[in-house]
């Protein structure tokens, strides 16, 4: 009876003892999660303030002043800069390039024109903080200039409404403004620039607006190939190149290309741009087609009054 007694706690302190040993791996798996959430964080922040800190030497590296007076002023650029596109937010949910990067009507275009409605939400692209707030009557009309973290400058301009202060603070996706279509424009658009050091990229080789993304996690600029990826951005857009939107698309040579292929002129349109002097009836009769069908495909009167510069689609 002895014996049995001392075989029965044995074996009851065995399985007290087996099911001890899971439950108290799990208590230390327990206690422990906290402590690796904590360390988490803590590394997610150390990263952050890296990061920041990176962000802070890059930009003291490429810009030497703070200033508020000036759009852009180009100073040298190095050689290569790795430009950091995380973390970004679309300035516009628009998909529509309606000008590329590029010349255009004998001057350089140094961005893009995206089409956007008078009154859309216009958004800071990156973290960064806002230089310039103005309005230009010839130029960008209602613009704002921000420095980003990651080394870049954008400008956005021909805004109905500016929505920021100049050295505020704004995070990417922050409302900075809404559309329009002030100062030297033709239509309502967001015209949007990237620059380093003040000196124009195309805004084709970070931002791919057709898919609303970015490229890709980095942009590494070259000085020595960044003319030659700029073109290749251009055609990767499907976008004609910014000289067809030149008065020399009226030339004979180009209306007859355009009779010739009349598939590929409705899915690359041609544009003309108003001369002084030039009416409704004139521009349709050099372009080969009705009063009707220009006001049609443009959206206007037969009524309407058109002004010198304006740009009227007639493919």
């Amino acid at each position: 009876m002895h014996l049995i007694n001392i075989i029965k706690t044995f074996a009851i302190t065995a399985l007290l003892t087996m099911t001890a040993v899971p439950a108290s791996a799990q208590d230390i798996l327990a206690r422990q999660a906290p402590v690796d959430r904590k360390m988490k964080a803590v590394d997610t922040m150390a990263l952050r303030i890296l990061e920041r800190e990176e962000g802070s030497a890059a930009i003291a590296m490429l810009y030497s002043e703070w200033n508020n007076k000036y759009a852009h002023k180009a100073t040298e650029t190095p050689d290569s800069f790795k430009i950091d596109l995380r973390n970004f937010c679309m300035p516009t949910s628009s998909r529509v390039l309606t000008s590329s990067f590029g010349p255009r009507w004998g001057r350089q275009h140094k961005g893009l024109d995206i089409k956007v409605y008078h009154g859309d939400t216009i958004r800071s692209a990156f973290d960064g903080k806002i230089r310039i707030v103005n309005y230009e009557a010839n130029g960008y009309g209602n613009y704002v200039v921000i420095r980003h973290n990651n080394g870049l400058e954008t400008i956005y301009g021909h805004m109905s409404k500016n929505l920021v202060k100049e050295n505020q603070v704004v995070k990417a996706g922050t409302p900075i403004g809404l559309g329009g279509t002030t100062g030297r424009s033709t239509g309502t658009h967001l015209h949007f620039e990237t620059r380093l050091c003040g000196i124009a990229l195309n805004p084709a080789l970070m931002f791919d607006f057709r898919n609303q993304d970015v490229t890709g996690d980095f942009y590494m600029y070259r000085k020595n190939t960044h003319s030659r990826e700029s073109l290749m951005a251009n055609r990767s857009t499907g976008k004609p190149n910014a000289n067809e939107f030149s008065p020399a698309v009226a030339s004979d040579k180009n209306q007859t290309a355009a009779n010739r292929n009349t598939r590929s002129s409705r899915s690359n349109p041609k544009y003309h741009k108003v001369a002084k002097g030039e009416t409704l009836f004139s521009i349709a009769k050099k372009h080969g087609m009705t009063v009707d069908q220009l006001c049609k495909v443009n959206r206007l009167g037969k009524k309407t009054k058109i002004r010198p510069g304006q740009i009227l689609r007639y493919s």
